[in-house]
């Protein structure tokens, strides 16, 4: 699992992202139960995600929603099957109406970046 904090603060909002290997809805369960572990994660406002498996596109807006198909878009033109990526926001008390879908395009670019130079 990897884990990429304070990557970006919009107007109090705070944003992290995850990722590993991930093949299944249930591998993906298992992980976001992992990450909430972390007291930090477990009270985060959203925990969004999204996975390429074989056998169809899975993601979960966690209540952020179209963060997922966000995500699932990144994934599907990076070409990264049997990867979770997860999108973390703690809510800063303003909305951020549009701005939070180009939040969530940039962790996942963060994230794919970082997993580029490993």
């Amino acid at each position: 699992m990897r884990i990429l904090e304070n990557i970006i603060s919009d107007r109090g909002s705070k944003y992290a992202v995850s990722g590993g290997p991930c093949h299944s809805a249930e591998e993906a369960t298992a992980f976001i139960k992992e990450l909430c572990r972390t007291k930090k994660f477990a009270k985060a406002t959203h925990n969004s995600w999204a996975l390429l498996t074989p056998e169809a596109p899975l993601k979960n807006d966690d209540g952020e929603a179209g963060a997922g198909m966000v995500i699932l878009r990144m994934l599907e033109r990076e070409g990264l099957p049997n990867h979770l990526i997860v999108v973390t926001r703690w809510f800063g008390g303003k909305h951020l109406g549009g701005d939070r879908f180009r939040h969530v395009q940039e962790a996942v670019r963060i994230y794919l970046e970082d997993l580029r130079t490993r």
